[in-house]
């Protein structure tokens, strides 16, 4: 899989690529990440890639010649008709859903803007889909697409050393993933969870999902929605049943906020 991104700071993507598990694939050739710098496709003496927008406001507004030079330069060296991917605040956005969605596509080049944003007409003109990673905004979007690359990337087939690895984190299943132990056994006042050290791996799976069950309550209880009655009824007959030193231990610090939620979730599966 090929990233091309369009970037006036290549070496902040290059440099963000070469490390980690990322760093990793593009040294196993799994990934490719390249890089355009628009400024290559100027003809004036500062290389200019932006201008005052019409309108009048704030900031500059990127010039659609070069990026339109880059773009086409970047279309030209793909296998396949590839996914135009703008990082913008205004985006559809970025979710596992849509990372898993981009590792079908061979070929993906993002576009990074700067200073005001990008000239709409060369979005329009060039099928650019905009993309977001959370509701802010920053001075670039070079991070935005080394978040993109990093959580595409690790669905690439062979990236990630288990495969069952990506099955299990957050969000794949729909739910926060459930809290994780290792050594020692206890730590200051804080003991690690007795199922855990049973070997049991049935019931351990069982416990693990109903805790994801009360730590997406917890902290995120929309994502609850696809639970079934049975799920949910497992979930607050778990919580009943957890000591307290558990609780602390696993970060279930809002019990009865996740009772109510919880509770008010199968009230919405059961009526009519």
């Amino acid at each position: 899989m090929r990233f091309t991104v369009l970037t006036l700071f290549p070496e902040m993507v290059l440099q963000g690529c070469s490390h980690g598990v990322v760093g990793q694939a593009v040294h196993d050739g799994k990934i490719r990440v390249e890089t355009l710098n628009p400024r290559d496709w100027t003809t004036d003496v500062h290389h200019t890639v932006d201008d005052r927008p019409f309108g009048g406001g704030d900031g500059m507004v990127m010039l659609p010649g070069p990026l339109e030079s880059a773009v086409a330069k970047a279309v030209s060296g793909c296998s396949v008709p590839p996914r135009k991917i703008y990082l913008s605040a205004r985006g559809r956005p970025f979710t596992d859903q849509l990372a898993r969605e981009l590792v079908a596509s061979p070929e993906v080049i993002l576009l990074c803007g700067r200073y005001g944003g990008v000239d709409q007409r060369l979005l329009e003109a060039e099928e650019f889909e905009e993309v977001s990673i959370g509701d802010y905004v920053l001075s670039g979007g070079e991070l935005a697409a080394l978040v993109l690359i990093d959580a595409v990337g690790r669905h690439v087939p062979g990236v990630l050393g288990n495969a069952l690895s990506a099955e299990n984190e957050s969000f794949a299943v729909g739910l926060l993933e459930h809290p994780q132990f290792t050594r020692p056994r206890q730590w200051r006042d804080l003991e690690v969870p007795e199922i855990l050290l049973g070997g049991n791996h049935a019931k351990i799976r069982q416990w693990r999902h109903h805790l994801a069950i009360l730590i997406t309550a917890q902290t995120r209880p929309e994502l609850l929605a696809n639970l079934s009655v049975r799920e949910v009824r497992e979930a607050l007959a778990r919580l009943d049943q957890l000591a307290e030193s558990v609780r602390r231990a696993t970060g279930l610090k809002d019990v009865e906020g996740i009772r109510l939620r919880l509770e008010r979730r199968l009230e919405m599966a059961v009526s009519p």
